[in-house]
């Protein structure tokens, strides 16, 4: 019901406000639908609600029929009934899109549990959260639909401590510091992100040194207070410091040809975007106690920061 004083909006708008976990494009998909009725009666995106309207969301089951589930590898770092803490590998897309129809996470999810919270829709299955295919990393899966909106919830509120580590281009000045600038879709490149004068939505970057490479790369702790699509990479590489490997916001594979480890005959030491989700911590969506996870930096990653050591 629509509280009596409440001003007229969209009906997309007004329940992408009351609907924790549930994004503004698939609110729409579910009006369109017709998932969605006000007063009783099938509606639209662009409908204005009025105060005293009864408005009845009705979210589908996730048809996990859709997907087939598939033995897909990652490590399980701690599970229980109502979540899956893991460690997703370098080069796993996270669920499904285009050109990446099967051998994703989602259908390893469903492999190893059977079944996840529908939430997240047809093609995101439990998915609360998710991590860049070439970014490696700790992630928190919903196996439930109470504990999908618990966590989307704090995700949305910051609550989540989410700590990277990145190697990065060039020998960073100072021991600390933020970024603080607004993130949105590239003006002409609508698959890329980039910092928006007009439009784009707060993301804020914390980073510390952990070393210098003489060599002339450092390697960084970052911590992101907010979760915008790309958020480290294209703060990173705005402040002049992209992340090694980094197809898109940095100089990608093609800048090693001229390096001296492969014209010396070695082999390519970065084959991926060197991001990795080193540490997670949140609160149990039921249980009510803080829950803090933390891996080691992937092999991949260990072998570049030896390599370019090696040149010192």
């Amino acid at each position: 019901m629509v509280s009596e004083g409440a001003r007229e909006e969209r009906l997309d708008l007004f329940l992408h406000s009351c609907s924790a976990g549930l994004s503004r494009s698939r609110i729409q998909s579910l009006i369109r639908g017709g998932d969605v009725k006000v007063n009783s009666q099938p509606s639209k995106p662009s409908h204005k609600v009025k105060p005293g309207d009864e408005v009845l969301l009705v979210i589908p089951p996730a048809a996990a029929q859709v997907l087939e589930p598939e033995v897909v590898e990652f490590q399980v770092v701690y599970e229980d009934p109502s979540i899956i803490v893991l460690n997703k590998p370098p080069g796993l897309v996270v669920h499904p899109a285009p050109g990446h129809a099967t051998g994703t996470l989602v259908q390893g999810l469903l492999y190893h549990c059977g079944d996840l919270s529908g939430i997240g829709g047809v093609l995101r299955p439990g998915i609360v959260h998710r991590l860049d295919k070439d970014t490696s990393g700790l992630m928190v899966v919903a196996k439930d639909d109470q504990a999908h909106l618990s966590l989307s919830d704090q995700f949305k509120s910051g609550a989540v401590e989410k700590k990277y580590i990145a190697l990065v281009h060039g020998m960073v000045k100072g021991t600390k510091g933020r970024v603080d600038l607004p993130i949105g879709r590239h003006p002409k490149k609508r698959k890329e992100m980039s910092i928006a004068a007009t439009g784009g939505r707060r993301a804020l970057t914390l980073w510390r040194k952990i070393e210098d490479l003489e060599s002339g790369f450092s390697l960084l702790s970052v911590v992101i207070k907010t979760g915008r699509t790309h958020q480290i990479r294209v703060h990173l590489s705005h402040i002049g410091h992209p992340v090694v490997g980094d197809p898109v916001y940095g100089y990608g594979r093609r800048w090693w040809k001229g390096h001296p480890l492969v014209t010396k005959g070695g082999p390519l030491p970065v084959k991926r975007q060197m991001l990795h989700a080193k540490k997670l911590g949140f609160m149990h969506p039921k249980q009510g106690r803080y829950l803090e996870f933390e891996t080691t930096i992937p092999d991949d990653m260990q072998f570049a920061l030896r390599a370019l050591k090696g040149l010192n």
